[in-house]
């Protein structure tokens, strides 16, 4: 099994499970939606969907490339959130307010936009 591989088979079941997280604790997530963004609690079922989606995609050779490009794109998508989450002085019950937990997590995440693409085969030469 090559690590590319290995990347899809834990990603795909790591995103569909915050996905799923997304869908049945979708209140707890609205305190860090950037106050521009319409219609937040749908935003938020549809980044869950889309998770479970890409997750998923991920563990199905067919769909595994546009399944990277679909979550590369998701965690785009949502770092508006994270920023205003980090910058905006938002607290929600259950997670830390700290730059131990802020800093990071902005940071992981043009890691999480690569590993989407490397796990999907973006980075890879296409098979002919």
């Amino acid at each position: 099994m090559t690590a590319r591989l290995v990347a899809c088979w834990v990603l795909g079941p790591v995103y569909a499970a915050f996905g799923l997280f997304h869908l049945v604790a979708a209140p707890s997530f609205l305190p860090i939606m950037p106050p521009w963004i319409p219609e937040p609690a749908l935003v938020i079922q549809l980044t869950g969907l889309a998770e479970i989606a890409g997750g998923l995609g991920l563990l199905i050779p067919r769909l595994r490339r546009w399944a990277g490009l679909g979550l590369a794109l998701y965690a785009i998508g949502v770092f508006p959130a994270n920023l205003h989450h980090a910058f905006g002085g938002v607290h929600v019950p259950g997670l830390p307010d700290s730059w131990w937990y802020h800093g990071p997590r902005l940071a992981m995440q043009p890691v999480l936009v690569a590993l989407a693409l490397w796990a999907g085969g973006w980075f890879a030469p296409r098979a002919g």
